[in-house]
């Protein structure tokens, strides 16, 4: 099938592959424009980019998708199907139609909860015990097309944000070839989304990864694995801003005000509301990920010292 391909972060790079290793003729890809990173702030191509240059694909970069222009330079290149994953421009009418097939996306979550821009994040946070891939037909509503195909994925008890992104755009990846493969047989049927269950997963916003000790220990977990491998969960030490990148929990209840570190070892264990969780990697401003033995050899903590939510 002929496929224009629109994706820009990681997430998308595995669905991107899949439909070329699947014999698919990807015509053309769409991505966002290069980013200033890293400390000298200079140009990146986004990981979609780079995929598709290696494997010598026509790239679009539009800052904007209102442009005329680029829906003609697109239509030019006669796709028989959209696929978008994680793309980050709202796709406009134009382009939902662009394509005889339509525009699919691959949606980390199964559709209508965690709608939006971050549901791996929101789904480890609020606790869920599973997720899933939602393929589904775009329209002009946020994530709020009918269903093609959807498929559940469980949450594992020490899941981070890393591993189930992984393991979602792996099975999207599969499911979209599936999808496509599945047209030879006969028209794709989509599936209204129940009214009922909408829950929006919001942009991860400032302060979204800092541990508030005031919660249950379950919370700071979740804080820590939705935020984990990075941004990584956040906290203070005396006015310094410590990176949380994994945490267990404590047999400890919560014997000290929330936040109070009430034993050490090889562990941080630190009073939340409830019970206490034990902290076994940290990373101080500047420095490189630690495990707790070694950074508090040259970073003293006492039974007894506080941590912060917010800076002193």
């Amino acid at each position: 099938m002929r496929v224009v391909f629109a994706g820009t972060p990681e997430f998308s790079v595995v669905a991107l592959e899949a439909l070329l290793a699947g014999g698919h003729q990807v015509v053309g890809v769409l991505t966002q424009p290069d980013r200033p990173a890293g400390r000298g702030q200079s140009l990146h191509a986004s990981p979609v980019k780079q995929a598709a240059l290696g494997a010598d694909l026509h790239v679009l970069q539009p800052m904007t998708l209102r442009d005329a222009s680029i829906a003609q330079a697109v239509s030019d290149l006669q796709p028989e199907v959209l696929v978008v994953v994680a793309y980050g421009l709202l796709l406009p009418q134009s382009f939902l139609t662009l394509a005889p097939l339509g525009a699919i996306n691959i949606h980390a979550s199964l559709l209508p909860r965690w709608r939006g821009a971050a549901p791996i994040q929101r789904a480890l946070l609020a606790g869920d015990q599973s997720t899933g891939i939602t393929l589904m037909q775009m329209e002009l509503g946020l994530d709020s097309g009918p269903i093609l195909s959807q498929q559940m994925l469980a949450i594992g008890a020490q899941e981070t944000a890393g591993s189930l992104h992984d393991r979602l755009a792996r099975l999207g990846a599969d499911m979209i070839v599936h999808l496509l493969e599945a047209r030879r047989q006969g028209p794709w049927v989509g599936q209204a989304q129940p009214a009922e269950g909408i829950i929006y997963a919001h942009k991860i916003r400032k302060g979204d990864a800092q541990i508030r000790w005031n919660d249950s220990a379950a919370m700071a977990l979740r804080t820590v694995r939705a935020f984990a491998p990075a941004p990584s969960a956040q906290t203070y030490f005396k006015g310094e801003m410590l990176k949380v990148h994994a945490a267990i929990a404590s047999a400890r209840a919560a014997s000290a005000p929330p936040g109070t570190i009430i034993a050490l070892g090889d562990r941080i264990e630190v009073a939340c509301s409830d019970h206490a969780i034990a902290i076994t990697h940290l990373q101080r401003a500047g420095g490189r990920m630690q495990e707790v033995a070694s950074l508090l050899r040259g970073f003293p903590m006492s039974v007894g010292d506080q941590f912060d939510s917010a800076p002193e």
